[in-house]
């Protein structure tokens, strides 16, 4: 074969090859297991800000983190998470700067079953409210 054939079929496996593999495929390190089954679920609170809730498989329990951001600093909510109805955290949390958001992490039981994760934020002396729902 001619270099200039050798060239281009050379190019047209390696292209060929790269587009097989599928989009988002995963690196050495996700492969590895950890952290693959998050899930994250976000949106809007009501008068303004945003939530994140996000929960994942860890040492034969559930590892959940709630987070709210509202861009201001100073303000107090209490909170409440449960799992499959039970309570897992009640307590309260201020916003800190210079995001001014707050969050709950906590490593709690893997219950049988769909593990269905509710956490709502209420902003103390307002109707504020920020609520997130998951099931891993």
């Amino acid at each position: 074969m001619k270099p200039s054939t050798t060239r281009r079929l050379t190019l047209l496996l390696v292209t060929t090859a790269a587009a097989a593999l599928p989009l988002g495929a995963p690196t050495a390190a996700q492969a590895s297991g950890k952290g693959d089954d998050e899930i994250r679920k976000s949106g809007s609170c009501s008068s303004g800000g945003r939530w994140e809730l996000k929960a994942k498989t860890d040492d034969g329990g559930l590892e959940v983190e709630f987070e709210v951001d509202t861009n201001r600093a100073g303000q107090t909510w209490s909170v409440r998470v449960t799992d499959n109805g039970a309570q897992v955290f009640r307590g309260s949390r201020t916003t800190r700067p210079p995001s001014g958001s707050f969050s709950v992490e906590r490593h709690i039981t893997d219950r049988s079953g769909t593990d269905t994760i509710v956490a709502t934020a209420t902003r103390s002396g307002t109707s504020q409210r920020c609520t997130g729902r998951l099931s891993i």
